[in-house]
């Protein structure tokens, strides 16, 4: 079977070369036309899309590097590979400098040009399945930020994802650790396989053990047909374990000797299984707090967590809040053929303003909300929910017209600099009363110098 077909357009003045390379590119799988100059190969360029040109250096009427010039100049999408005998060598490493692919001397076996053009193809394909990929995810989320440390995050992930490693996401309920278990999925080598996920909290010891091994008939009342389970399924491709926390310690062990051995024996057989999957897991809670309680195994915590991603909650990167709202109210109106929706400022204002205990979730619903309720082409004040705008009212009375304080225009910029600093790591410290690791993260200073100005300002 011959290689994927790619358009390519031979050009050289030598009409029994162009037509001995038409033989043995074609004998590949490829499609070729040929010309005899640079001026006729723009011609046939302007009516047919051409993926690679071949083209000599030296020809009549127009040369070859004038050629790739006009190419470059006119946009075209087509990769140039220049021809050159010895003399001009010179000339085709300038040409390359110019945007030339490579260069191939005349004369020399077949063989060398077919490895350029092959990776040209496989440099193709992957720039083809990357952009699908691409458009799958931008359609099935929004992964778009302002933020540098989620911006820091998707890089981390993404290299995550290249490995074979284990992973865990930890963040907040609503953050969108299932969405960055589906990224990292798209963006392994086992995106062609299968992406399965539990919630396992949501499940019963018996049954999240049937879930994730399988049964045999008869292996408990109930069981009356053999049933393969997650690990089975999810064989060659990822399995995403949400919820990890809330497993027994007695689970936890059967999940450990899988993971380690990966092999399994479904509930009711002495008959062991082989798998092959890529373990991702998710909690909000503090496993390590868990281990030194005893509730989690710190064998299971090490095996588990190779690579540890922390998904930022969305009070964290403020700046995404109106790229989320822009692709929520594009969704929705798609789907609710609501197009042209607009957002009055004020209810804009609130939006950016509100903390979302929810994360990302909660912004999603309240949108969905505003959206099946607007009727006027317009999202309304009235159709948020109203708790959101009694804590925007509150904001208003606490921080009139968006001061911290009022300001004293008697005193001195040292002063007022001081009471400003003051006030903005109050505001801090009641919005995390008891993480001073994540204050000094905030300030951009060292714990020390935290309890320093916790002291200075007689601040508790």
């Amino acid at each position: 079977m011959g290689k994927k077909n790619l358009n390519i357009l031979v050009v050289d003045d030598e009409k029994d070369y162009c037509d001995v390379l038409k033989l043995i590119l074609e004998d590949k799988g490829y499609s070729v036309d040929t010309c005899f100059n640079g001026q006729e190969a723009l011609k046939a360029m302007e009516g047919k899309t051409y993926d690679i040109v071949i083209s000599d250096l030296k020809m009549p009427v127009m040369d070859g590097y004038e050629l790739l010039k006009a190419i470059k100049e006119k946009e075209y999408d087509a990769e140039v590979i220049m021809l050159t005998a010895y003399g001009t060598i010179e000339k085709a490493v300038e040409a390359m400098k110019a945007g030339a692919y490579t260069y191939v001397t005349k004369g020399t076996d077949p063989a060398e040009l077919l490895i350029e053009v092959d990776k040209i193809r496989e440099k193709r394909d992957t720039d083809m399945k990357n952009a699908v990929l691409q458009e799958k995810t931008k359609n099935r989320y929004m992964l778009e930020s302002k933020s540098p440390r989620y911006r820091r995050m998707l890089e981390v992930a993404e290299k995550a994802a290249a490995s074979e490693s284990n992973i865990m996401l930890f963040g907040e309920s609503g953050s969108g650790k299932e969405v960055m278990a589906s990224f990292i999925h798209e963006k392994s080598n086992r995106r062609d396989a299968s992406l399965l996920d539990l919630n396992c909290q949501a499940l019963s010891d018996s049954i999240l053990e049937s879930e994730l091994f399988g049964h045999e008939k008869g292996a408990f009342t109930g069981a009356t047909n053999r049933r393969m389970g997650l690990f089975e399924a999810a064989n060659g491709g990822t399995l995403f374990l949400d919820e990890i926390g809330g497993v027994s310690m007695n689970l936890q062990a059967k999940l450990l000797k899988a993971i380690e051995n990966k092999t399994i024996y479904r509930m009711g057989s002495n008959t062991p299984v082989n798998v092959d999957f890529r373990l991702i897991t998710a909690t909000n809670r503090n496993l390590k707090q868990d281990m030194d309680d005893g509730l989690f195994r710190s064998d299971l915590f090490y095996r588990i967590s190779t690579i540890v991603i922390e998904i930022p909650p969305l009070r964290e990167r403020r700046e995404d809040i109106p790229l989320l709202i822009e692709h929520f109210v594009d969704k929705y109106a798609r789907e609710m053929k609501k197009e042209g929706l607009q957002i009055s400022d004020e209810v804009m204002d609130i939006l950016t303003g509100y903390d979302y205990p929810g994360n990302v979730r909660e912004l999603k619903n309240i949108i969905e909300r505003c959206m099946v309720l607007s009727e006027k082409g317009e999202i309304e004040k009235e159709y948020l929910p109203v708790d959101m705008i009694s804590e925007d009212m509150s904001q208003r009375t606490r921080h009139p017209q968006g001061h911290i304080f009022a300001t004293d225009y008697t005193e001195s910029l040292k002063e007022y600099r001081s009471r400003a600093e003051k006030a903005y790591i109050e505001e801090l410290l009641s919005r995390y009363p008891s993480d001073m690791n994540k204050v000094a993260e905030i300030l951009s200073i060292s714990r020390r110098q935290l309890f320093n100005k916790l002291v200075e300002f007689d601040l508790r």
